[in-house]
């Protein structure tokens, strides 16, 4: 999927994975009781950061990268008619392999 969307620096786009319906139990969870994913796709990198020597330092992940990121992470927007998280590089945990 194309973004008409470009980060700058090292902010990333990131598009939350759907959560789990049910428990291992087989429970129904509905929407208000849900818990917001920590878990995503990577839509969209910013060229990188910029060290003490202005050096331009690329960023680790890339798009199509599914990763962790903290609970509080990014800021929520709507871009395309999507809801995505703009965040850091340095918000995101891991990348799953």
């Amino acid at each position: 999927m194309a973004l008409k969307f470009r980060p700058l620096h090292d902010r990333i786009v990131v598009k939350r994975v759907d959560a789990e319906q049910k428990t291992a139990g087989g429970i129904i969870i509905p929407d208000s009781a849900k818990e917001k994913p920590s878990q995503g796709e990577v839509l969209a990198v910013g060229a990188g950061a910029r060290d003490e020597a202005g050096k331009l330092v690329p960023l680790d992940v890339k798009a199509g990268d599914k990763v962790l990121f903290g609970k509080w992470s990014g800021t929520e927007v709507k871009i395309d008619g999507q809801d995505v998280l703009i965040m850091k590089e340095s918000d995101i945990l891991g990348v799953i392999d």
